[in-house]
Parts: structure tokens; C-alpha cells; sequence
């Protein structure tokens, strides 16, 4: 199976995608803020990142930004899972260069999907 990197900031939101995902086989690192993040991302190579947006310091879309323009992470897949649900924020996640964007609260079933799309696509 592969191993996600889950960026969230809500204990209770990272307990939920870290559950969904070590139940279907997936390893996860977890990040707290978008630096460690980015840390994590550089030093483990991920096979998909799953970044919120609201973050303390720095946003997941600046961190986007930081780790698209790094080789290493540059064709990583990485998912937006926000509350932004309004059509101009996730017109915005999309055109910043997210591969997919996730609602919460996240409907399992919309979740494990998009994680399997990304996952067979593979790098960008």
C-alpha cells in the first residue's frame, strides 16, 4: 500500500483520515503545520500528501507552492481537504495546482475515492 502524508492541524480531523487510511492498508506520517509538513515531505517522499488549507504559519497553499518548486517533491499528488466549500475558494485550490480537493467534513466514501485516483495516477 502507500504511504499519505496527512497535514492538519484538528486532532480530531487527523484522527479520522489517519483511521480511514491505516484501515485500508496505508501507512501515514503526520504533520501539524505546514512546515513539518514540508519537512516530512522532503525527508520521506510521499506517495500523497493530504494538506489543509488553514494552517498555522504558513497556509498548505503557500506550502504547495514550496513543494512544487522542490525536485523532490515536485510531482508528489497532493490533495486539498478544507471546510473552504465555496465556490470561489475551491475554484482557487484547483487553479493554485492542487491534483484534487476534498470537503469536510469528508464524506468516507468521496475520501477513499479520490485517495485511489491520485494513488493510480501516481506522480504528476
Amino acid at each position: 500500500m502507500a504511504t499519505i502524508l496527512i497535514v492538519e492541524d484538528n486532532d480530531k480531523n487527523m484522527k479520522l483520515v489517519r483511521d480511514i487510511l491505516q484501515v485500508k492498508g496505508h501507512t501515514t506520517l503526520e504533520a501539524g503545520t505546514a512546515e513539518d509538513g514540508l519537512r516530512l515531505a522532503g525527508e520521506r517522499n510521499p506517495d500523497l500528501i493530504l494538506m489543509d488549507i488553514h494552517l498555522p504559519g504558513i497556509s498548505g497553499i503557500d506550502a504547495l507552492k514550496v513543494l512544487r518548486a522542490q525536485a523532490s517533491t515536485a510531482r508528489i499528488p497532493i490533495a486539498a481537504v478544507t471546510a473552504s466549500v465555496m465556490q470561489q475558494d475551491r475554484a482557487q485550490i484547483i487553479d493554485a495546482g492542487f491534483d484534487a480537493y476534498v470537503s469536510k467534513p469528508i464524506s468516507v466514501k468521496e475520501f477513499l475515492e479520490t485517495v485511489r485516483t491520485l494513488l493510480e495516477r501516481g506522480p504528476r
